[in-house]
């Protein structure tokens, strides 16, 4: 990619923007940073874009922005329906997003994986498998670290495992994974999207530049993902918890299992397997049968899916007290994230829920929450929709508590609530911005108050 001496526009100051911006300004480029927020407004330090040369414009966008501009790079939070990017299409100007800047400066190939649910953690668990086979591997995309700054550091014989969103797909157009993975396709984002169908578009944008010599696994027990492959260029090869496959990765009885080339590869039992829940499973078995296809040995597997224990704000395990353990699932930030939580305990759950209502269906939800939940501790801008709808599906009101907008007040009810062996639960089924500056935030304050308790 050459840019020098040539005028890019990056548009949002996020973590995906700061580095394109200093990417592309290394690159030779002239760079200017825009974001529609007055730079007071932003949480960040701008002085290291100041001192490379980069150009900072904040609050109201003009077009003008994008005269003699020859690629406009879109960060994740922006969506594309934003004047200032449609006028940049109308003007024929290039205009990509920060993964697909990062697929364009890639030497190493890329392992990406999609999905409503389970991202984080099967990427996670899919760079740790990568490491069995490949000397250098670096994991980035929406987990954080952008992948433009990982696709530079990971040379040709190393192997990059991503973790894609929706977001990141709207105006994505080159993006070619080597394998691809989608995990899972239910309501969310449809506020950003429009639609069910158009949010799913953008998941099979992931795949669309596949070729013949790539893969593509899919959940075959998630129907729509199933249907996918109609719409496939490369190889497709499925996992499933559910249906014994003549290829794939698959549970044959209860251990985790690769058939390829006509030979089964046992990898380890689901008792064994470090990461619990049957959405855990799930993500298991994708991740093993994406290493496997990008050169790793089964063998070698077995000993990570043993020792790995999952994420930050994934169900993690914080503490026990009383006989009663905390959990802390505020990644679960829908609501089916939310019930894979809920179907991972079995002797009863004081949830905590609500937060920044994305105004899904909760009939589902509640009628899981009315099944396992002995206690709902209600947070935050959703607590009058959740317990409307809790109260709708059958839920007794006399078991449904109110925090207002305090997690300090919640965790307190909860623990006041729960008994031995019960679990106390953040799995909030909505996002966080209500009261924090992400999911991360809000987890951590939970596990602070949780440790805190005496």
């Amino acid at each position: 990619m050459d840019l020098t001496g040539k005028k890019v526009l990056i548009i949002g100051a996020g973590v995906s923007g700061f580095a394109a911006a200093k990417i592309t300004r290394r690159l030779g480029a002239q760079v200017t940073l825009s974001d529609a927020k007055d730079e007071a407004d932003l949480d960040y330090d701008f002085e290291e874009l100041r001192d490379m040369g980069i150009k900072l414009v904040f609050g109201p966008q003009s077009e003008e922005l994008l005269d003699g501009v020859s690629l406009v790079v879109v960060s994740p939070a922006v969506p594309a329906r934003i004047p200032l990017i449609q006028e940049a299409y109308k003007r024929h100007i290039r205009v990509a997003s920060e993964v697909e800047l990062g697929y364009q400066l890639k030497k190493a190939p890329i392992c990406a994986v999609t999905g409503t649910n389970g991202k984080t953690t099967t990427v996670t668990l899919l760079g740790l498998l990568l490491e069995t086979h490949f000397n250098k591997v670096g994991v980035g995309g929406n987990i954080g670290v952008p992948l433009s700054e990982v696709a530079l550091t990971i040379p040709a014989d190393g192997c990059i495992a991503a973790e894609i969103s929706s977001y990141q797909m709207e105006v994505t157009e080159e993006f070619r994974p080597h394998v691809a993975t989608v995990l899972n396709v239910t309501p969310d984002h449809i506020v950003r999207h429009g639609s069910m169908e158009e949010y799913q578009r953008m998941k099979e944008r992931m795949f669309a530049q596949q070729k013949s010599k790539d893969f593509l696994v899919l959940n075959y027990d998630d129907e729509r993902v199933r249907d996918m492959a109609k719409r496939a260029s490369a190889h497709v090869v499925y996992f499933s918890r559910q249906v014994h496959l003549l290829e794939g990765a698959y549970l044959e009885d209860d251990m985790l299992t690769i058939a390829w080339d006509g030979q089964a590869y046992p990898l380890c039992t689901i008792g064994e397997l470090g990461i619990k829940g049957p959405h855990n499973v799930e993500n298991a078995l994708a991740a093993a049968m994406t290493a496997y296809l990008a050169g790793c040995g089964a063998q070698e597997m077995i000993p990570v899916l043993k020792s790995f224990r999952g994420v930050e704000h994934r169900i993690e395990y914080v503490r026990t007290l009383d006989g009663v353990e905390y959990y802390n699932d505020s990644k679960a930030t829908n609501t089916d994230s939310a019930i894979k939580a809920l179907e991972t305990f079995d002797d009863g759950i004081v949830l905590l829920a609500g937060g920044h209502d994305k105004m899904t269906d909760l009939t589902d939800f509640m009628q899981r929450v009315k099944e396992r939940v002995t206690a709902l501790v209600l947070v935050g801008a959703a607590a009058d929709r959740f317990e409307q709808e809790a109260l709708k599906n059958g839920y007794p009101a006399e078991r449904i508590h109110r925090a207002g907008f305090s997690m300090a007040k919640a965790v307190e009810l909860a623990r006041s609530l729960a008994k031995a062996p019960q679990v106390v639960l953040l799995s909030p089924a909505c996002a966080s911005f209500d009261m924090y500056n992400g999911m991360a935030e809000r987890g951590r304050e939970f596990k602070q108050l949780v440790n805190d308790l005496h």
